[in-house]
């Protein structure tokens, strides 16, 4: 059974007389290039094009903040400084702000290629994990109507609307998800009630493996392998 994307669409297959789960040994990757046309791709191909494991930031080139469509962001982190290295972040994250620039970077984890962009805010430096083009939807991909033409009265009174309910800035209290403050109210009136509240004993947890973000930066701006 084939896909687009290499994976398979379902693990079973259906016929008039019929269904059953398909063994590990019936299905193939496929990459689908025409519609209705794959190309079987082996697992043996895609360990040798996977990419080599590191643990480097190779941070490609710097483009204006604002060339960047947000449609690409993915998830965002805040990125900061290993000791020692306070001054070296401190200094890119003034210049990048200063420059309104953004770094592009590529780095791999868990056997998979991922594009980031870093930016630069009031001296701190964030980093977006990207969508690949390949991976967005086009407007033609979802069929969107055709623009038409609207009579002046409607675009007057929808510009009226929105003028009644814009604000000047906005608010984090209109970003809060509603469902989570409900369920943060009911966990604190239980709590305080001591209503189904359980006690466990904590473990606690091995440090993990930090990359010294800013070492890696520098690295890859020197030009060092």
């Amino acid at each position: 059974m084939l896909s687009s994307g290499g994976e398979p669409l379902s693990r079973k297959y259906y016929s008039e007389k019929t269904e059953r789960d398909l063994d590990a040994d019936e299905m193939v990757r496929g990459y689908e290039y025409e519609k209705g046309k794959y190309v079987v791709v082996t697992d043996e191909e895609l360990e040798r094009l996977a990419p080599e494991k590191t643990r480097d930031i190779d941070l490609k080139r710097f483009v204006p903040a604002a060339s960047i469509p947000p449609v690409y962001f993915e998830r965002g982190y805040f990125l900061t400084p290993d000791a020692g290295s306070e001054k070296a972040y401190k200094l890119l994250a003034e210049t990048m702000d200063k420059e309104e620039k953004a770094g592009l970077a590529t780095f791999v984890m868990r056997g998979k290629e991922y594009l980031v962009s870093i930016f630069s805010e009031h001296g701190i430096l964030r980093a977006e994990t990207m969508r690949f083009p390949d991976e967005l939807r086009s407007p033609a991909d979802v069929e969107l109507p055709k623009k038409k033409k609207v009579a002046p009265a409607l675009v007057r009174k929808f510009e009226k609307v929105i003028a009644n309910k814009s604000k000047k800035a906005l608010s984090e209290r209109q970003l809060e998800n509603e469902q989570t403050q409900q369920l943060l109210k009911l966990v604190k009136k239980k709590s305080a009630q001591r209503k189904n509240v359980v006690e466990v004993e904590t473990e606690q947890r091995e440090e993990s493996n930090v990359i010294d973000l800013m070492a890696v930066l520098k690295k890859s701006l020197a030009g060092k392998k």
